[in-house]
């Protein structure tokens, strides 16, 4: 007997009927199994990250779960949305496996392609009569759509939880394992290694960036996470182990197997060259001197917490990058401040002053000592003439009383602590 078509919808008994014949011959073990494999074939091909073993293992199992629960959705009069925890299980291993929440997207989308595909073959073999087919492709597309929406807002919030879990374990790990180093700890060095995902049996130069600039919660450690893969690449390497410090600050570790290479970052300049274009406001950069091994890790770092000493210490620059070696001796110098300024007052006498003149006539000792005593390398570091350095060298010697060869390192020393630590440094 034919149905009128004006009493066909996608809720009527009829179609229930139909659907609910089609899930109990589906839901047959030969019958699910076949499914199952059409739509994760379909989703694998388009999402091969799914391909390997064990998640094509772990897929099949969401895929059979939840197509138990989505035919039982498709005959009930309500809509009843109750996600299997294979479904959850899928989503955790995705986060696990590092892949980003897309992956997750790209399965459901895909999954949810198959499976319309699959229904609508599913419908055109059984021919139901053409009123009875329109309603039933409606109910299942109305059901199928609802069900895949619901389920990726709830596992998006399932692998967001993992994926925070995973991170924080992963991120406690290698806090553990880089104080431990640092302490001097005896550890296995291949585990501590894999632990880190760094090799610890190369060259290192430890850097720490900071920001005093305030950002959203996140937002800075993503600029400093970016500045330091920007720092590694111009420095030659691929290799970086990052450690947040704070909420605005993080340690970092760039390897290198070349010691050649290596060697040729221990010059402050070289480093500071290479850097600078790397380096963008807010963010500022103290680097170590590179290093071997274990040791070298320590060493380095330790340098790079004092190069950030001096740089916060000292006025602001144009420059946000400060390397070890350039402030060295001010560091050593300024460990004790009383100290320091008494030599700087002995040393520099009428050149301690904070007057233009005096810092003119310190601008250019430095860069005459700086030089090698050569007025003709001086003065072409200063933009000046050659008798200009002469004539302030003779100055200078007179207002310190003695010539500047008699107390060169001292003098050195006390404009090495002026340079970095700028006016706090003079009496």
């Amino acid at each position: 007997m034919a149905v009128a078509p004006e009493r066909v919808g996608p809720e009527s008994d009829e179609v229930r009927d139909w659907l609910t014949d089609y899930a109990y011959e589906t839901m047959r073990a030969e019958t699910l199994d076949r499914v199952v494999a059409r739509i994760d074939g379909a989703i694998v091909a388009r999402v091969p990250e799914l391909a390997d073993r064990d998640m094509r293992r772990d897929l099949a199992a969401s895929t059979r779960s939840q197509g138990r629960a989505m035919l039982g959705v498709l005959t009930s009069d309500t809509f009843e949305f109750v996600l299997p925890e294979d479904a959850h299980t899928l989503a955790r291993t995705i986060a696990r496996r590092g892949y980003e929440l897309r992956v997750l997207l790209r399965t459901y989308h895909a999954g949810m392609d198959a499976v319309l595909e699959y229904m609508t073959d599913a419908v055109d073999e059984r021919r139901p009569p053409p009123e009875l087919e329109r309603a039933i492709m409606l109910r299942l597309f109305d059901r199928a759509t609802k069900w895949v929406s619901m389920s990726v807002e709830r596992l998006t919030d399932t692998y967001m939880a993992e994926r925070e879990r995973v991170l924080r374990a992963a991120l406690n790990r290698r806090t553990e394992t880089v104080h431990a180093i640092l302490a001097g700890d005896d550890l296995d060095i291949e585990q501590a290694s894999t632990r880190l995902g760094y090799r610890l049996s190369q060259h290192h130069l430890a850097c720490v960036l900071w920001a005093n600039e305030p950002g959203q919660d996140g937002e800075m450690l993503g600029l400093l996470e970016r500045t330091a893969t920007r720092l590694a690449g111009a420095l030659g390497s691929a290799r970086v182990l990052t450690l947040p410090s704070g909420s605005g600050g993080m340690w970092v570790w760039i390897g290198f197997d070349d010691a050649v290479l290596a060697a040729d970052l221990t010059a402050a300049a070289a480093v500071q060259r290479l850097a600078f274009g790397a380096v963008e406001a807010p963010v500022r950069v103290a680097f170590g001197v590179p290093a071997a091994q274990v040791a070298g890790f320590r060493d380095s770092h330790r340098e790079a917490m004092a190069a950030r000493q001096v740089a916060e210490r000292g006025p602001a620059r144009e420059s946000r990058v400060t390397a070890y070696r350039a402030v060295e001796i001010a560091y050593l110098a300024g460990s004790d401040e009383a100290a320091m300024r008494g030599l700087v007052t002995r040393e520099l006498r009428a050149l301690a002053g904070r007057d233009a003149n005096a810092a003119r006539l310190r601008e250019t000792l430095h860069a005459y000592l700086s030089a090698h005593r050569s007025p003709e390398g001086a003065a072409k570091m200063l933009g000046v003439h050659k008798n200009t350095v002469r004539y302030r060298i003779q100055r200078i010697e007179e207002l310190l009383g003695h010539s500047i060869e008699q107390r060169g390192l001292p003098l050195e020393i006390a404009l090495a602590c002026v340079d970095a630590y700028g006016l706090d440094a003079l009496p």
